[in-house]
């Protein structure tokens, strides 16, 4: 095996799997923005889970939009839902795990907030658990998902936003999550501070 070739295959179905999701996703991508800024600008607040893999990503989405991106600028609102660790640990006497984004939704989430999820698998308990938590808060969902968004999309309602990447591979999925996650932070940048390219 020639590992420079397989490496260019690497790149090359990045490149390709990326191209294709620009055709697919730049108008859901922009709602997002929409929706989130809307949200922060009524004093909203945007919590952020993740499935298992996409939980880096998640506290990583939360620390940006907390500290900045590119551009200085005034501190918003956002909370990783897998950040706290000790939220996280099960309480003795309740093994039922899937629920602890929702129990940390239903202390934290507020009507006119926004839940951001990420999974690249599409079917994961604890994110359908998150996604109802948050329906019953009056929150709106944007969910990151790929392939064809599996139990995921099931759980969305007709006012949240699916962006769904064209990908069955998680590492391509999970690729294109950080891409969405940067486009977020430099379109929320540009709203709030009027930056024109």
């Amino acid at each position: 095996m020639n590992l420079i070739d397989r490496i260019s295959r690497q790149f090359e179905d990045n490149m390709r799997t990326s191209l294709e999701a620009l055709e697919m996703l730049a108008a859901p991508i922009a709602g997002a923005v929409e929706v989130i800024t809307a949200s922060l600008l009524e004093s909203g607040k945007v919590l952020v889970c993740g499935g298992s893999g996409s939980a880096g990503d998640a506290r990583r989405f939360a620390a940006q939009l907390v500290n900045g991106f590119e551009f200085e600028r005034p501190s918003l609102a956002a909370l990783a839902l897998s950040a706290d660790t000790s939220t996280l640990a099960p309480l003795a006497g309740d093994p039922d795990t899937a629920s602890l984004f929702a129990r940390q939704i239903e202390a934290f989430g507020h009507p006119g907030d926004i839940l951001l999820t990420l999974s690249a698998s599409a079917d994961s308990a604890r994110i359908e658990g998150a996604i109802r938590a948050a329906h019953e808060r009056d929150m709106r969902v944007i969910a990151l998902t790929g392939a064809d968004g599996g139990r995921i999309a099931d759980c969305l309602g007709p006012d949240d936003i699916h962006i769904c990447t064209p990908a069955e591979r998680k590492a391509r999925i999970q690729e294109l999550h950080l891409l969405v996650l940067h486009c977020l932070c430099d379109g929320i940048d540009c709203l709030l501070l009027g930056v024109e390219d």
